[in-house]
């Protein structure tokens, strides 16, 4: 056998570098293991978050006033300033604006995934702070463009955010979204269980089915956050015409980057960081010619003003 030179055979070297390598692999996996343990202690040292508060008290209303709120994720560095907004009852309030100007900012604070550093937000004249989070989020259903679901069936998955919820409200729901046609083509239907998160269907239809999650929790506060940017454009147009009807009386809050999505809203907000640059309707705004119009300009002319 050829010994290369330095008096050893090939196969007696590969033999002798083998604890080397393995060496080598080993501490490869345990900087792996150790940078997991961080994030795994990272988690199991933060804050339990507070449950203390009242009852959110909606009855048939649910205004909501933002005031002169401004909060920062890191010191220093403001991302949201001085943001004064109202959303009365039952109207459909769009939030718009170029990536990073504070639209989805805006919905999180709301649902107090974070606490807002000064001004107030309140709900029927109620300050959020002063409200449990499990009570306000008993009242409000969200729909992101990131959708999450359950390793369950698909009947738990849209009963999740309403347990009591009967046939009727899952089915009418279903039909409202747009689903039916898409449950009926599952091996078991509404018993058919989604693995993976739902890695079992497309992510179109994870998208619809959260949305009919949405319908069948019956929420005072409806939040859309680019809800419909995983469907195609035909589903999309159905999907508008459900929304149109589920947010009939019902205050609503829309975050979407296509124009087309809300331009029957009662009131359009064009956000620039982290502050109000224009609001007004879709005629009014396309009117002024000014943010709102060049957005619009640029998705539907083809052309940036």
């Amino acid at each position: 056998m050829w010994s290369g030179g330095c008096g050893r055979s090939c196969s007696e070297k590969s033999w002798s570098c083998r604890p080397v390598n393995e060496i080598a692999q080993i501490y490869g996996q345990i900087q792996t293991a150790v940078a997991g343990a961080e994030r795994v202690f990272a988690v199991l040292d933060e804050e339990t978050e507070d449950k203390n508060g009242g009852t959110l008290e909606t009855g048939e209303k649910a205004a909501v006033f933002f005031q002169n709120v401004c909060f920062s994720y890191e010191p220093g560095t403001p991302v949201i300033r001085d943001f004064t907004l109202a959303v009365p009852n039952g109207r459909k309030v769009a939030l718009v604006g170029a990536t990073g100007s504070g639209k989805t900012t805006i919905v999180n604070l709301l649902m107090r995934f974070y606490d807002i550093e000064s001004g107030e937000i309140r709900i029927n004249g109620q300050n959020i702070r002063d409200v449990s989070r499990e009570s306000l989020r008993r009242n409000i259903a969200i729909v992101l463009q990131d959708t999450v679901l359950f390793s369950d069936t698909v009947r738990n998955n849209l009963k999740y955010g309403n347990g009591s919820a009967a046939e009727e409200q899952l089915t009418a729901a279903v039909e409202m979204s747009q689903c039916r046609d898409m449950i009926g083509l599952l091996p078991q239907g509404y018993d058919t269980v989604l693995t993976g998160s739902g890695a079992n269907i497309s992510q179109g239809q994870r998208q619809l089915l959260a949305i009919a999650r949405a319908f069948v929790a019956a929420p005072k506060i409806l939040i859309l956050d680019e809800a419909t940017s995983n469907v195609d454009t035909r589903t999309e147009k159905a999907i508008q015409d459900a929304m149109h009807s589920i947010m009939q009386g019902r205050t609503s809050i829309v975050i979407a980057h296509r124009l087309s999505t809300i331009r029957d809203s009662d009131l359009i907000v064009v956000m620039d960081h982290g502050e109000i640059a224009e609001s007004g309707s879709h005629e009014e705004l396309l009117a002024k010619k000014d943010r709102y119009y060049e957005l619009y300009m640029t998705q539907y002319a083809g052309f940036a003003v």
